[in-house]
């Protein structure tokens, strides 16, 4: 019965941790901040909604969302898309955990005389309050780098570095904690760092390893049953708990009946289990689409309970010393993604700019946080809340540092998409209504446009004041090239005299390349000549007849290309990327909402199956919901 009421209670506390979540992003802060806010508020000034005692009745909803966070992890870790830059990523990860793990256990250590609940301490407690803290600050954000590479429509070699740095530094990390745990708990019982703990340790890797396997083996043939989506994604809830749970029993057990203790790390048995589903399973998608409906929850409930913990008055006498750990932090990342981007033989550019990709830090950094007070009370909540104190301010400042070095290198593209679309300057020839109308609809798209003619009494008839309207003496080229240059995407061709338009899309395809041409043709003169520079022709009787035709035959891809459905988006991205090509479609780890229609390669189209491998140049056409069409120009080009 104290449960059920602690999770009620819980739960009324998570609605306001949300509001309050929304209120921070509304003014440009972290959500995530926000609810540790939240949680904070309500432990720390007696809101009296769910007492400390209480709270620990609630242990099971820190482990299963810490197994969700495990799993994502494990889930971003995807080989084939991480292969094309190992070399740079494996360097930058390398430069990063040895300089910064030095440097921060180092600092941590000294730091300790000072700290008020660890200044008692045996120097063996020390160094391991030293091992525990440098392994934790050393975690990244693989959600938040996700977040602002999508935010400004990040693409290119430095994006892919970053991201496959951010998620491999959590898999390393979270060995590395295992580590240390094991390490500490040693120190902290006084018990001989010998050839028999190192059997041990590896005894307690080779378990995580096996149970990880085992779990990514019974996540498969969870979403291979035919069960409704809601009922997968509480049996993964439900295994991400019994992970917890197995570990534990395994830890008691060893110590009663061995004589020893065994402790599997459980957050790397399900980093494991998500990475093996990920790399070994056809249910990739699948996975990422259910972690991707249960994360917004799982983070509310995770970073509120994770603030109940936290001790502002603590967090108010180490603010100083949070700030020395940050700046430490600080230069031993850059230090070592600095070498680590030099052996790579990355460009003076990115050796110089690197290190602003790797500052943020979020769930795992958090989780692991959470465990050392768990796990070592000693050190209980006041480590915890040290801790927590540079995560945040890593969290409220790393976006802004990764969005400076993606806008450094040049790989922040937020001017050039509206959606997911790819957009420019587009020319129309004709002043008319429907040419307007066209004009305003690219306008409120994001593209650039300009319509133009040589009929000064139709522009002064049909006047509009929200589109240019520009008057040529002629078709001359000399004209054509003041109105069509290296920026022009697209030309529309709409006069009522086909010659004209004729030479209009013309010089635009022979003299600039451009072969996004389109031509509302105002008899049959040139239908030939239009079909061999690839023109795409709209004849309005025809066009209105198949557009009947489709909306009685299939109503909603009618209604989708009408954009009469709120919810969906299609577009055409053209493939710019290099290491794009020659992937297979299944391999390039699209968003779950994303459907591939087809693929123009030059006068070909061609069906997009998994096996269809892109190629440089080729017109993708999608249909997406929400914002993920963003996402996939981040992957598709460069």
């Amino acid at each position: 019965m104290e449960t059920l009421s602690s999770a009620v209670a819980f739960a009324v506390l998570c609605l306001g941790s949300y509001m309050i979540g929304k209120g921070f992003k509304a003014v440009r802060l972290p959500t995530i901040t926000g609810y540790l806010f939240a949680g904070a508020l309500a432990g720390s000034f007696g809101v009296e909604m769910i007492a400390s005692v209480e709270a620990e009745s609630l242990r099971f909803v820190d482990e299963i969302s810490l197994a969700v966070i495990a799993f994502v992890a494990g889930s971003e870790l995807y080989v084939k898309e991480l292969r094309p830059r190992l070399r740079p990523i494996l360097s930058t990860t390398g430069g990063i955990l040895v300089t910064a793990f030095v440097l921060l256990t180092v600092a941590i250590f000294l730091l300790t005389e000072v700290l008020s609940f660890t200044s008692d301490y045996s120097t063996p407690a020390r160094v391991a309050t030293a091992l525990l803290g440098g392994a934790v600050l050393l975690a990244l954000s693989p959600p938040s780098t996700i977040a602002v590479i999508k935010e400004v429509r990040a693409r290119g070699p430095f994006t892919r570095t970053a991201l496959g740095v951010t998620v491999l530094m959590d898999v390393v990390i979270i060995v590395l904690f295992a580590v240390m745990t094991s390490v500490a708990a040693a120190l902290l019982t006084d018990a001989t760092l010998n050839v028999s703990f190192v059997g041990l340790l590896l005894l307690d890797l080779g378990a995580a390893l096996t149970f990880g396997i085992a779990a990514g083996m019974l996540l498969r043939r969870l979403l291979a049953l035919r069960i409704p989506r809601l009922a997968k994604i509480a049996g993964i809830l439900l295994l991400g708990f019994g992970i917890y749970e197995l570990a534990e029993f395994i830890d008691t057990w060893s110590i009663d009946t061995l004589g020893f203790e065994i402790y599997i790390e459980p957050l790397l048995i399900a980093l494991i289990g998500g990475f093996f589903v990920t790399n070994f399973s056809s249910f990739r998608v699948e996975f990422d689409s259910l972690l991707h409906d249960v994360g917004p929850t799982v983070y509310v409930a995770f970073f509120t309970i994770t603030g109940l913990a936290l001790k502002l008055d603590v967090l108010w006498t180490t603010l100083p010393i949070a700030l020395a750990l940050f700046a430490v932090r600080l230069l031993g990342i850059g230090l070592g993604a600095g070498i680590g981007s030099t052996l790579a033989g990355e460009s003076p550019l990115v050796r110089r700019t690197s290190w602003m990709a790797f500052i943020t830090q979020a769930g795992i950094a958090l989780g692991l946080a959470r465990e050392v007070a768990v796990q070592f009370p000693d050190l209980g909540d006041a480590f915890a809340t040290l801790i927590i104190s540079v995560v945040v301010i890593n969290e409220v400042v790393g976006p802004l540092f990764l969005k400076a070095g993606l806008r450094r290198v040049g790989e922040a593209h937020l001017p050039d998409a509206v959606g997911g679309q790819e957009v420019g300057k587009v020319v129309i020839f004709g002043v008319e209504g429907q040419s307007i109308a066209l004009a305003r609809a690219l306008l409120r798209d994001g593209w650039d446009v300009v319509v133009v003619d040589t009929d000064a009494d139709q522009i002064e008839r049909i006047v509009a004041s929200d589109v240019e309207e520009v008057l040529i003496p002629d078709l001359s080229d000399r004209t054509l090239e003041q109105l069509i240059d290296e920026e022009t995407a697209a030309v529309v061709a709409m006069l009522p005299d086909d010659d004209a338009n004729y030479r209009a899309v013309r010089f635009a395809f022979e003299r600039h390349g451009i072969e996004r041409l389109v031509a509302r043709p105002a008899g049959g003169s040139h239908a030939v000549d239009f079909a061999e520079l690839g023109v795409f022709i709209v004849d309005p009787g025809s066009a209105m007849v198949t557009l009947l035709e489709q909306a009685v035959q299939t109503p909603q891809s009618t209604a989708l290309f009408l954009h009469r459905d709120p919810d969906r988006t299609v577009s055409q991205i053209t493939v710019t990327n290099p290491e794009v090509h020659g992937t297979p479609l299944r391999d390039l780890r699209l968003p779950f909402d994303v459907l591939v229609l087809e693929i123009r390669r030059g006068d070909t189209t061609v069906l997009a199956q998994g096996s269809t491998v892109f190629r440089i140049g080729d017109q993708v056409t999608l249909v997406s919901e929400g914002d993920s069409l963003d996402e996939v120009r981040v992957r598709l080009s460069r």
